[in-house]
C-alpha cells in the first residue's frame, strides 16, 4: 500500500501555492530578506571577532546568536526560493527530516542562547565588579555547549516522533517547510500523545529558559531603580534594550507556535508566522544591536576607516 511507502518519498511543500499571483512578489522580497540577513549576521560576526574591544562575554554570545540566526533561517529559505520560483514544490524524505532536525534543533538553541545571554546582562548590572570573575571564558563556553546540547538532544527527542507518525499515504505538506505542527496534521491517527509530549518537551526548552529570562530581568529592574546615577541608568537600559527586543520577537512567535495544539492554530496563521521568525527576526537582530550599540558602530567605523577612525575618537 502507498502509506507503508510514502515514508521514504517525497513531500509536497503547497507553501503559497494557493496565491500564485503573489509567489513572484513572494521569492523577490524572501530573497532580498534572505542576503541581507546574510549580510546582516556575517557582519555581526566577523566585527565582533576582529575588533579586540569586543572580545567581551556579551558579544561572544552574539556571535553564537548571528551564527544561530544565519544556520537558521538558511535551513529552509533556500528550499523555499527554490519552491517558489517553478512549479517544483518536492522535497525528498531525507531532505525533509534534516530540515525538522535542523529547525527543532536550531530553534530550541536559541530559546536557551537567549536565556544565557540574559545571564550575562544579569551578572554585568547587577554584580558588575565581579562580572569578569564569573564570567570567565571557561563559564562562557560552558553555557554555550550546554545550550547546544540541550538544543539538539531536544531535535533528537521531536523530530523521530513527529516522521514516524503513519501517514496513510498523506505527502502534501500545507506549509512552506517542513514543521513538526504541519507534520503532525499529515497522520492518520490520534494525535493526541503526540501533541501532549511535544508540549512537555516545549515547557523545558521554551518556557524556562523565558521564566530565567524574567526572573533576571526582575532583579535588573530593581537594580537599575536603585541605581542614582542617570548615565549607569542609561548604560544599563541600553545594553539590556536590545537583548528585550529580540526576546521579545522570537518568544512572541515560537509560544505560539508551539505552546499549543497543533490544530488550534490556523495553517495560514503559522505559515506567516513562520515566516516571521524565519526571515524577519534573523533580519532585524543585527539591526537591533548595531544601531542600538555604540560599542558596535564604533567597531564598524574602525573596520571600515582604519587608523583614521581610531585617531577621531
Amino acid at each position: 500500500m502507498e502509506g507503508n511507502h510514502s515514508a521514504h518519498g517525497a513531500f509536497i511543500l503547497l507553501g503559497f501555492s494557493d496565491r500564485p499571483h503573489l509567489e513572484r512578489i513572494l521569492f523577490v522580497v524572501i530573497l532580498v530578506a534572505y542576503l541581507l540577513t546574510l549580510v546582516g549576521n556575517t557582519t555581526i560576526i566577523l566585527v565582533s571577532r576582529l575588533d579586540p574591544h569586543l572580545h567581551t562575554p556579551m558579544y561572544f554570545f552574539l556571535t553564537h546568536l548571528s551564527f544561530l540566526d544565519l544556520s537558521f533561517t538558511t535551513s529552509s529559505i533556500p528550499q523555499l526560493l527554490y519552491n517558489l520560483a517553478g512549479h517544483d514544490k518536492t522535497i525528498s524524505y531525507a531532505g525533509c527530516a534534516v530540515q525538522l532536525f535542523l529547525f527543532l534543533g536550531l530553534g530550541g538553541v536559541e530559546c536557551l542562547l537567549l536565556a544565557v545571554m540574559a545571564y550575562d546582562r544579569f551578572v554585568a548590572v547587577c554584580k558588575p565588579l565581579h562580572y569578569v570573575v564569573i564570567m570567565s571564558p571557561r563559564l562562557c563556553l560552558g553555557l554555550v555547549s550546554v545550550a547546544w546540547g540541550c538544543g539538539v538532544a531536544n531535535s533528537l527527542a521531536m523530530s523521530p516522533v513527529t516522521l514516524l507518525l503513519p501517514r496513510c499515504g498523506h505527502r502534501k505538506v500545507d506549509h512552506f517547510l517542513c514543521e513538526m505542527p504541519a507534520l503532525i496534521r499529515l497522520a492518520c491517527v490520534d494525535t493526541v500523545a503526540v501533541e501532549s509530549t511535544v508540549f512537555i518537551l516545549a515547557v523545558g526548552i521554551v518556557l524556562s529558559p523565558l521564566a530565567f529570562i524574567l526572573v533576571s530581568y526582575g532583579y535588573i529592574a530593581r537594580a537599575v531603580l536603585q541605581t542614582r546615577s542617570v548615565s549607569g541608568r542609561q548604560k544599563a537600559f541600553n545594553t539590556c534594550g536590545s537583548h528585550l527586543t529580540v526576546v521579545s520577537l522570537f518568544y512572541g512567535n515560537i509560544i505560539y507556535m508551539y505552546m499549543q495544539p497543533g490544530a488550534s492554530a490556523s495553517q495560514d496563521q503559522g505559515k506567516l508566522l513562520t515566516l516571521f521568525y524565519n526571515i524577519v527576526t534573523p533580519l532585524l537582530n543585527p539591526l537591533i544591536y548595531t544601531l542600538r550599540n555604540k560599542e558596535v558602530k564604533g567597531a564598524l567605523r574602525r573596520l571600515l576607516l582604519g587608523t583614521r577612525a581610531v585617531g577621531k575618537e
